[in-house]
């Protein structure tokens, strides 16, 4: 099982939108996936309007230790779910004197060790408990960056988060890949940019970029994965690129 935390400690950059849709695009190659809300915003929750669907208890709970992976997972017609809530932007305090903190969802998951080929985990735009516990978690990392100037701002700290937890927490972590996203080649910003974190990053960048384009925007205000709907958009060709090069082994 593949366990990869979709990361960025800034907002905004297209991390709940890649992992809805990378999930989505590995269901079509045939693999069995789960999503993971760890965002006490809850995007990918609201994105697929799961909040509609009057949910007792979700990740936090899990967390928590007050229920089982098993208890709150969602069926979707592409993939399982395991939702968020504002519940878990309390996390952070209710969890700092409970032992081994940042190995709860690692924990957690052992009981669908088996049930999956994939899974996917949106992380908060922070470098908090939450973060640590999908970093803790997963053995991959996929680092999420928009196609703009300030793109590498602030990724050091990151890279320094990232390098603790391997020394510490999870020794096999690996960074599997940079993904650009809401990328535009008529700007030549949006491609020098690029260009740049190719060269900072060499070959660890995915060969896909993600283009910024109106379906992806709109898909979520209609609670849907940009297959379901439009499947012919470039958002669709893109995501489905990067789930097979993901697929592959980047």
């Amino acid at each position: 099982m593949r366990k990869i935390a979709f990361t960025n400690q800034k907002g905004g950059v297209g991390k709940t939108t890649t992992t809805i849709n990378t999930g989505a695009g590995l269901s079509n190659l045939g693999y069995k996936v789960l999503l993971v809300d760890m965002d006490p915003q809850a995007n990918l929750t609201y994105s697929l309007k799961l909040h509609s669907n009057r949910i007792d208890k979700n990740i936090y709970h899990v967390l928590k230790s007050e229920a089982t992976i098993e208890e709150i997972v969602i069926k979707h017609k592409s993939f399982d779910i395991i939702p968020s809530s504002i519940d878990l932007s309390g996390a952070e305090m209710e969890l700092v004197n409970i032992p081994a903190r940042e190995m709860l969802l690692k924990d957690a998951f052992m009981e669908i060790e088996s049930k999956y080929d994939f899974v996917l985990i949106d992380c908060p735009p922070n470098l908090g408990v939450l973060t640590l516990n999908a970093f803790t978690a997963a053995n991959e990392l996929i680092i999420v960056l928009q196609s703009e100037y300030l793109a590498l701002h602030g990724l050091s700290k990151l890279m320094d988060v990232i390098q603790v937890v391997q020394r510490r927490l999870n020794k096999d972590l690996k960074v599997e890949g940079i993904v650009c996203t809401l990328y535009d080649n008529r700007k030549n910003l949006n491609r020098e940019v690029v260009g740049h974190i190719r060269d900072y990053f060499g070959a660890k960048v995915f060969n896909t970029v993600i283009r910024d384009n109106v379906a992806l925007a709109e898909a979520p205000s209609h609670h849907k994965t940009i297959f379901e709907y439009d499947g012919e958009s470039n958002g669709a060709h893109d995501y489905q690129m990067l789930a097979k090069e993901i697929r592959n082994g980047h």
